[in-house]
């Protein structure tokens, strides 16, 4: 019997998801499927989630839940990760403090100051979840959800390179589906691949029957004005290539829009929109409970998008597919550093999943990638080496922040961002440095 465990199962979206996607497989019946998060009501949600779909689907898992991590990774083949450190409450201080400096975020979860800190009070869990893994199921297929996505998986490859890590991510599939929808043409018709950084990748290859769609895409830009008004149309009208995350976010990996109130108006964004998308994940969690508590059907999403049940489909069952993963570079991007964590396609069969060597990507869209892979570098070797100015070196980095605050701005905030999270960061970097005049 396949077991597959879920860490911070509590995220009742994804677990709801991935649970439906898993068992829409018939040849993937028989599951052994268990749950772990560290609070008891969230994880009484998602056994209810689990036994509802279990039943709707006639799946015939064996579904068990438990608040011992360690307990709950025992002798698993699969570890699916979700967890979120810190909570709602460590989101609005990642959004609301830099705010207060005049640097706007739009989501703030994977690069710029939301991203290191959230990637600093991660690291620590992630180093743990990865010493239960190597000491109970060490032949464990780890599949990370948790964003910041390329910190994690840069952070796992370094404290567990024995660990078979991949960090997993829609935003690919998600392009590829609304271009397609856009052009007019059936996704299941096109070919796709992508290569970069995560929230960063490039659609590198986009056809139908052949034919390079790009040209497609560009007469339907031209012929509205509206479309023209979103960032990733206007990086793809600069850059030749489609980036593979949202407007809203991708404004916040570049210098050139959230800085500017006239940009923020013209290209439609919305700073601080993860606060809302937090509170309405929190709203949703609670229309799930008030749902299981009421006997009524919690709602599902039609067909089987997300990585994590194909990955396992295609292991358990030898189906050969393709989709596209993080994974520690090892000669699959020249361009980029080794260890640091790329977004490429990944072949997967019973063997494993196989990253495809891209080899290369466009100059000049390498060039975009590199401020990002070093702020993911320097916030890794941060927590690696307990380096306090490594912290505020990282965000010196981005190109977000450095458009928008000067040096001593940048460490001052970084001194109250780490008074805010206090014990949930590694306790070497807790410390306060001088930050200059302001």
């Amino acid at each position: 019997m396949t077991r597959i465990t879920f860490i911070g199962a509590g995220s009742v979206v994804f677990t709801r998801q991935l649970l439906a996607d898993l068992y829409r497989y018939p040849d993937l019946r028989g599951l052994d499927i268990v749950l772990h998060d560290i609070d008891r009501d969230r994880l009484a949600v998602a056994e209810g989630i689990a036994r509802q779909l279990n039943e709707r689907f006639g799946a015939g898992s064996a579904i068990r839940a438990t608040t011992d991590r360690r307990e709950a990774l025992t002798g698993t083949d699969f570890a699916i990760n979700m967890i979120q450190v810190g909570g709602i409450e460590a989101t609005q201080k990642d959004l609301l403090i830099p705010a207060r400096y005049g640097l706007r975020q739009t989501i703030g979860d994977t690069t710029g100051i939301g991203g290191v800190f959230r990637g600093l009070r991660t690291f620590p869990v992630l180093s743990g979840i990865l010493e239960d893994i190597r000491q109970v199921s060490p032949d464990a297929v780890f599949l990370n959800y948790t964003n910041p996505m390329a910190m994690n998986i840069t952070w796992a490859q370094t404290v567990a390179p024995d660990i078979r890590s991949f960090g997993l991510c829609h935003s690919v599939y998600w392009t590829a589906h609304d271009l397609a929808d856009l052009v007019g043409v059936p996704l299941e018709e096109t070919t796709y691949r992508a290569a970069g950084l995560n929230h960063q990748a490039w659609l590198l290859d986009w056809k139908h029957d052949g034919e390079d769609l790009y040209p497609r895409l560009r007469e339907r830009i031209a012929a509205d004005p509206e479309l023209q008004r979103r960032v990733r149309v206007e990086m793809f009208r600069r850059l030749g290539a489609y980036p593979t995350e949202t407007s809203e976010h991708s404004s916040e990996y570049l210098p050139w829009f959230l800085r500017s109130d006239e940009q923020i108006r013209k290209y439609r964004l919305q700073p601080l929109e993860y606060l809302g998308i937090s509170e309405a994940n929190v709203a949703e969690f609670k229309s799930v409970q008030a749902a299981l508590l009421e006997g009524r059907e919690v709602e599902i999403e039609d067909g089987a998008s997300e990585y994590a049940p194909q990955i396992i489909h295609s292991i358990v069952t030898g189906t050969p597919r393709e989709v596209h993963v993080n994974v520690a570079n090892d000669g699959l991007l020249d361009q980029y550093p080794a260890g640091l964590a790329v977004e490429v396609p990944a072949r997967v069969d019973a063997s494993g999943v196989h990253p495809v060597p891209m080899k290369s990507v466009p100059l000049h869209l390498a060039a975009l990638n590199r401020p990002y892979a070093s702020v993911v570098q320097l916030t890794v070797e941060a927590a690696a080496t307990g380096n306090p100015d490594l912290v505020r070196q990282a965000v010196l980095m981005d190109p977000n922040a450095s458009s928008t605050l000067t040096p001593a701005e940048i460490w001052a905030l970084c001194n109250e961002m780490v008074q805010a999270h206090g014990d949930l960061l590694p306790e070497a970097l807790r410390i306060q440095l001088p930050a200059d005049e302001l």
